[in-house]
């Protein structure tokens, strides 16, 4: 017969567990990214918002989820990458618009 040496409670899962939470941020972080790209995007192009416009309106919604969320000081720093991202992204555009 088969003898029974798991006793419940007993096993170390804190490689599990890590593995999870990771997920879970990384699940987190994602998702709001996509949320204020996608937001931008809409804002600016589906509805004519002026860009700057839509850009402010996200980094205040960008920064609002992470105080709520309670994302810590590398996601607002994040934020702030995206932000000069955008403002690089619209000098190129204006760069090649004055081109043209």
């Amino acid at each position: 017969m088969a003898t029974h040496d798991y006793h419940r409670g007993e096993m170390d899962i804190q490689d599990q567990k890590s593995t999870w939470d990771g997920f879970i941020t990384g699940s987190v972080w994602g998702g709001l990214l996509i949320i204020l790209m996608v937001g931008h995007a809409t804002l600016a192009i589906a509805i004519g918002l002026h860009w700057a416009v839509s850009l402010g309106i996200m980094a205040i919604v960008g920064f609002g989820a992470g105080l709520f969320m309670n994302l810590g000081g590398r996601w607002m720093a994040t934020v702030v990458v995206m932000i000069v991202l955008a403002l690089i992204v619209q000098a190129v555009i204006w760069l090649f618009g004055a081109v043209l």
